[in-house]
């Protein structure tokens, strides 16, 4: 990790406020004032060592969107295991009043990498001329890229998907770009949310150099990445296409799977070479893989069961479980070397030829969008087993390549999104269903379920307005 053990006293402190602030209630972190301790940055060092604090910048994603997903089920058992706390039951059954009573494990985290990469940026506007511009203009795109990613996570689950058509109407997410924690926060419009995240992320862009030290800090490859994924997100497939296309300039390299153990519980190495930027997601207990015997989150078996048996993501992202849970599967296949919820949900380099293989197929590109599909699963299945994908359309190239993203992004938080943008459809919609102690309960395409419920903290310390049900 990109972590520095040996820190100034400065930057102690700062990182002792973090704590403070992170740890505090939704009102209570909104009512600090500000302190002379926020004027403690004083050099680009102790920016660059603030963005570089793995604890705060990389982990605590939005998870309930995975969470609330096709990729995993829970048995009785898992759905009642004392793990659990009620609002993780109201999600997983897509309890129209589901709603996180307190803003600490899907809200506040990412507000708190918003907060700290304007404190960033306020500071280095006060460090122009006491350090060279190239590091001035890097720090400032790493924190760019933090405020645009952590944006983007946020509006996947708390504002509705985008839809040109009505993107302009659509309550977006609280943008905030000062570090004054005491402004008051509002929601402007979705169309307002994704131009500031577009805004930061070409920004960064311009700015940050084309590596870095480490995943865990932002590079060019990896804001051209994001943008990609954002543009994905807004169905904007032509401007996704061309940054999947940016990012797989500066970095392509995939994993050969015919070298990765499929015995192991945990195959990947952290920052492997498919890696373009680490992030993880927040750990919920319902989507904990845990081991054979005491395991909470299960694979979809109509999932499981499409994998062909050459094809060695099946045993490499898979394990059977044992005891009471056999006959079910787990989740192996994490690109973070662990057995919890800690699940990767950040850039890397298999996503970026999904995302530009289905850009061909909607171009009407069938022989470009196959080449990067075959490129990927050529080194996912036996070696000399796999026969190259064919298509005689756009559209027979479409489908298989969003087969494919499925297979490939499995548990990567990218599902939620996905299910958002092409429930719209009707080739592509899903209507999802979830059993627990015999009754069913269903999430139909396009439900205003998909838009989740801002936690009650917030709404009741700020004042901004909850989402429709």
């Amino acid at each position: 990790m990109n972590i520095k053990t040996d820190r100034t006293q400065l930057v102690r402190i700062f990182l002792l406020l973090i704590f403070c602030l992170a740890g505090s209630s939704c009102r209570k972190f909104v009512d600090i004032k500000r302190t002379s301790t926020l004027r403690i940055i004083e050099t680009t060092d102790d920016c660059q060592q603030i963005l570089d604090y793995y604890n705060t910048m990389n982990l605590n994603d939005p998870s309930d969107g995975e969470a609330s997903a096709d990729n995993s089920y829970l048995s009785d058992a898992g759905y009642n295991s004392s793990s659990l706390q009620s609002d993780d039951r109201s999600f997983y059954i897509w309890d129209p009043g589901a709603i996180r009573a307190t803003a600490g494990t899907q809200y506040q985290p990412s507000y708190y990498v918003i907060y700290t990469a304007n404190l960033v940026l306020e500071n280095l506007d006060k460090l122009k001329g006491t350090a060279a511009q190239q590091v001035l203009d890097n720090i400032r795109g790493q924190a760019l890229f933090f405020r645009g990613f952590r944006f983007w996570g946020l509006a996947q689950l708390y504002a509705k998907p985008y839809s040109a058509a009505t993107a302009g109407q659509d309550p977006g997410i609280p943008i905030r770009l000062g570090s004054d924690i005491n402004e008051k926060s509002t929601r402007g419009t979705v169309q307002q949310t994704y131009a500031q995240i577009i805004s930061d992320l070409n920004q960064a862009v311009s700015l940050l150099p084309a590596t870095s030290p480490s995943a865990t800090r932002p590079n060019k490859a990896a804001a051209y990445a994001m943008l990609a994924r954002v543009y994905l997100s807004m169905e904007d497939y032509g401007n996704a296409l061309t940054s999947a296309t940016a990012a797989l300039q500066l970095n392509n390299q995939l994993m050969d799977f015919n070298t990765v153990s499929t015995s192991s519980n945990t195959p990947f190495p952290r920052f492997n070479k498919e890696v373009i930027f680490q992030a993880i997601l927040s750990r919920v207990p319902a989507l904990n893989p845990g081991s054979a015997s005491s395991n909470i989150a299960k694979i979809n078996p109509v999932l499981y069961a499409s994998y062909a048996s050459s094809d060695l993501r099946k045993t490499i992202f898979f394990k059977p479980n044992s005891g009471a849970n056999a006959g079910t599967y787990r989740f192996t296949g994490n690109y973070e070397p662990v057995t919890s919820a800690s699940l990767f949900d950040g850039l890397a380099v298999d996503e970026l030829y999904l995302t530009r293989a289905e850009c061909y197929a909607r171009a009407g590109n069938v022989t470009a969008a196959l080449t990067d599909l075959n490129t990927l699963l050529r080194t996912r299945w036996v070696t000399g087993q796999y026969v190259d994908m064919t298509a005689a359309t756009a559209d027979q190239a479409l489908a298989i390549i969003l087969t494919e993203r499925r297979k490939e992004l499995v548990m990567r938080g990218q599902r939620w999104t996905d299910l958002r943008r092409l429930n719209k459809d009707s080739r592509f919609a899903v209507t999802q269903t979830r059993t627990v102690a015999g009754q069913t309960y269903t999430l139909p395409p396009n439900d205003l379920r998909y838009t989740l419920l801002i936690p009650n903290e917030v709404i009741v310390s700020s004042g901004i307005a909850q989402n429709p049900r």
